[in-house]
């Protein structure tokens, strides 16, 4: 898919089919994350595949805008690690970043994706180490549902001039 028509096209996809998706397509996901920008370069992230029902439920019962995990047959937990910041709080700013890449990438595989930020909600940021056994310098940061589309959704022009200064506001 060319890229400005991904970018245009992509959409948040809630509802999805029953199939599954390979773990070749969530490798080709992960890489896509990482080759993100990253502050410094340092690639402050970790990610956690989830592909079993119970825990794609309980992730659900957790998030309270994330019920599609109830019937996403994946998803992907972009996590940052403080341990590895070359730069204070850079790592919010990389795994936002990773988490558009895979986005994007999801796109343009046919796959349906959608965005379910944790951070920083302390008490998902909590639930969601606890249920993982996520390391205390890991920080959950998004939860990337993933899987084919069962729900098409038209782009929408986003582009607004207004918002645009030149050179001073």
């Amino acid at each position: 898919m060319e890229t400005m028509k991904a970018i245009l096209s992509r959409r948040s996809i809630r509802r999805y089919t029953e199939e599954p998706v390979s773990r070749d397509l969530i490798e080709e996901l992960l890489k896509a994350a990482m080759n993100a920008p990253s502050a410094g370069n340092e690639q402050p992230w970790h990610f956690i595949t989830v592909d079993r029902r119970p825990m794609l439920d309980k992730l659900a019962d957790i998030h309270p805008y994330a019920k599609m995990l109830k019937q996403a047959p994946a998803a992907i937990i972009v996590c940052g690690d403080e341990s590895m910041e070359k730069f204070k709080d850079f790592w919010v700013q990389d795994c936002s970043a990773a988490s558009e890449n895979m986005l994007l990438a999801a796109h343009g595989l046919g796959l349906g994706a959608v965005w379910l930020g944790v951070f920083p909600a302390e008490k998902m940021v909590r639930e969601i180490r606890e249920l993982l056994n996520i390391p205390m310098h890991i920080i959950p940061f998004s939860i990337i549902s993933v899987g084919y589309p069962a729900e098409e959704k038209e782009s929408k022009e986003r582009y607004d001039a207004s918002r645009v200064h030149s050179n001073t506001w």
